[in-house]
């Protein structure tokens, strides 16, 4: 009997740490050891077929094997597909164990009971939360609040004020913005930028 432990790769370290935790956990406590861990960095948005998962439950795993994953929300993103990956264990005879429910998921109706209801549950808060984020976005459209995040407030004090003797000098003696740039160190957007902000305007000045 071989233990493998699936973990779903994103973006959030801390989340990774927590199932690697989770799994742990619950290994040492019903004593399954040694553990495979299976990472999977595929979005849960494809089939589970074509992921990680999918290959471990298709191919990797034998009957009699051990796949145990940190909950159901980690197995899809849908109630059907876990139905269908338990079915899958079920037929190639693979004990599923979901760690923060403690449960061993197998061919038994309360089994299939039990996932049918969790897979839901976790489908459910899935759309809620993407409701409660629409909502609030449009709440905030209907109340003339700027959407997306905030545009960042240009500070008071500019890195090249500390040089603005210099670049006063260097206009008045006629070189040009591009060239002053390259004197002071910065890009050219960056000067244009200081010197409009700074309302420094010379007339005679090409860029």
């Amino acid at each position: 009997m071989v233990i493998y432990a699936y973990l779903r790769v994103s973006s959030d370290k801390q989340d990774l740490h927590n199932q690697r935790h989770g799994i742990l956990e619950y290994a040492n406590v019903h004593a399954l050891s040694p553990i495979q861990f299976i990472e999977d960095t595929v979005s849960g948005r494809e089939k589970w077929e074509s992921r990680g998962v999918g290959l471990l439950l298709t191919q990797t795993a034998q009957a009699q094997d051990v796949v145990i994953f940190s909950e159901v929300s980690r197995m899809a993103r849908s109630t059907l597909q876990v139905l269908e990956m338990l079915e899958c264990c079920v037929r190639r005879e693979i004990n599923v164990h979901i760690a923060k429910q403690g449960m061993v998921l197998d061919d038994s109706m309360q089994s299939r009971i039990t996932a049918t209801v969790l897979g839901l549950a976790a489908e459910i808060e899935r759309e809620l939360i993407v409701l409660r984020t629409t909502e609030a976005l449009a709440k905030r459209k209907a109340e003339g609040k700027v959407l997306g995040r905030p545009k960042g407030r240009k500070s008071a004090h500019l890195k090249l004020d500390t040089r603005e003797a210099e670049i006063r000098s260097y206009l008045n003696k006629g070189i040009s913005k591009r060239s002053i740039a390259k004197l002071v160190d910065c890009s050219p957007s960056t000067l244009y930028d200081w010197l409009a902000r700074r309302h420094l305007h010379p007339h005679h000045q090409t860029g």
